[in-house]
């Protein structure tokens, strides 16, 4: 298994623990995303697994319980990361091109952090996010241009309905880390 892969699983059984304990009566919750609710959060997480899997040819089927949704597209994206020919099949993005693998490391494996926390904040789990993903997600957004980042957080920028991140919320810059990336990426931390 590669290193893809293996981060992909990590963050994958962090995000179904976090589905896993939501409370029924919590799924109305609001979430961080002005727009979503707690299930608002694990459908997005979903529905774009399902983008993922779409430049090699595989569809999600779609199940109204959010835990069944996730652990579907889940499957369905380790089935792709563990199939060489998948893994590599090119394709253009938003980002530009790159294989599938990539793909899903940049988009759905990094989602799977930020929306992590949205989901814990929602429904009052551990917001914790690790040390190692924070890291990561910290060097990848600070990296990003303005003019990429103004992009990211332009409502539609990248199809109707989609915004990447809202504006960014100031925070203190001897802040904690985890602090500093949430308001990078426009959450109150």
């Amino acid at each position: 298994m590669g290193e893809i892969a293996e981060r992909y699983r990590r963050r994958a059984d962090a995000f179904e623990r976090k589905v896993a304990a939501v409370a029924p009566d919590q799924w109305a919750s609001q979430s961080p995303c002005a727009k979503w609710t707690a299930r608002d959060v694990v459908e997005h997480v979903v529905t774009m697994h399902g983008v993922m899997l779409t430049p090699v040819a595989r569809r999600l089927e779609r199940s109204d319980d959010p835990l069944i949704a996730f652990q579907e597209a889940r499957a369905a994206v380790e089935d792709v990361l563990d199939d060489p020919v998948s893994a590599l099949t090119e394709s253009d993005t938003p980002g530009g091109r790159m294989t599938a693998e990539r793909h899903i490391d940049q988009v759905v494996s990094d989602d799977l952090v930020l929306h992590g926390w949205d989901l814990a904040r929602a429904t009052g789990q551990d917001e914790t996010i690790e040390p190692v993903d924070l890291d990561r997600l910290w060097a990848t957004a600070v990296a990003i241009p303005p003019d990429m980042m103004a992009k990211y957080r332009t409502p539609g920028a990248f199809g109707e309905g989609i915004e990447v991140y809202g504006a960014e919320v100031p925070v203190a810059p001897d802040a904690p880390l985890q602090d500093r990336l949430l308001g990078l990426l426009g959450r109150e931390p």
